[in-house]
């Protein structure tokens, strides 16, 4: 699956909705705002990136990073 803003956002939505958490819920327990979540589920590409990391933690989305060749990024 390609990541796309938009794909994480139908991601982050279709958890929330099958955990019975609502926007409010997940804003408050990740420390964000509602604003940002509606945001994120919409796929919206300006999106902090830290924060959209602590909504995928909060809902126990894992995410891997994979460096092209076997190339390891430095302090890893």
């Amino acid at each position: 699956m390609k990541l796309t803003p938009r794909a994480i956002g139908h991601y982050v939505q279709a958890t929330r909705k099958a955990t019975g958490v609502t926007q409010k819920q997940l804003a408050l327990t990740s420390g964000t705002g509602l604003r940002f979540i509606v945001e994120l589920e919409k796929g919206k590409p300006t999106c902090q990136i830290g924060k959209v990391l602590i909504v995928l933690q909060t809902l126990g989305i894992r995410v891997e990073l994979a460096a092209p060749f076997g190339l390891e990024p430095k302090g890893s």
